[in-house]
């Protein structure tokens, strides 16, 4: 794979990434969230409701050497079990014991990975998460639903090696206007 280019929406001119660090409920458990939509990251960058610019960081991630996990590459059910790993989708005691009946059969263990590549999730994946652990939704249907909105890709700096192919081109920071982004950034997640 090589190099490639990933970018990092932040309301913060300064980012340091850092091993250990993130929020644990996120899609793919603690890390460094980057994307190959430039785009997006200026989506992120802007995404909270205090109206305050944001910033695209520009890095290069040298992946040789590097064990990437691509869930594009697995069955949808396999993504949705990661997703329940991390995030709840119901507070429910049947809920709880569903998820983890369903993280058994269909999750797989990522953490000798360096790198987790895959589809960003949202509030409205954890509704038909939901729903399908529930058997109120056809697995025939789930891959079809769970495509719909185009929430983008993102890749999830994992490991202390992988944080050590990942370098910042600081010449390339871009500043994000509120009023321009913050709508973009809503309206995707409302179509999804």
């Amino acid at each position: 794979m090589g190099k490639i280019i990933l970018y990092h929406g932040s309301p913060n001119k300064e980012v340091t990434p850092k091993y250990g660090l993130g929020e644990a409920r996120h899609d793919y458990g603690k890390g460094f969230y980057l994307t190959e939509d430039i785009e997006l990251a200026k989506e992120w960058s802007v995404c909270r409701p205090d109206e305050s610019n944001g910033w695209v960081h520009k890095y290069e991630l040298d992946t040789d050497g590097l064990k990437i996990f691509d869930f594009q590459k697995e069955s949808i059910l396999c993504w949705l079990a990661e997703l329940m790993k991390h995030r709840a989708a119901a507070d429910s005691k049947r809920y709880r014991m569903l998820a983890q009946k369903f993280i058994e059969k269909y999750g797989v263990d990522t953490a000798e990975y360096d790198v987790i590549k895959g589809w960003r999730a949202n509030a409205s994946y954890f509704y038909i998460a939901k729903s399908f652990v529930r058997d109120e939704i056809d697995v025939e249907i789930l891959e079809e639903l769970l495509s719909l909105g185009g929430l983008g890709i993102q890749y999830c700096i994992k490991s202390e090696l992988a944080y050590t192919h990942l370098r910042e081109l600081e010449d390339e920071l871009i500043s994000v206007e509120f009023n321009d982004f913050n709508i973009k950034y809503n309206q995707r997640d409302i179509s999804a």
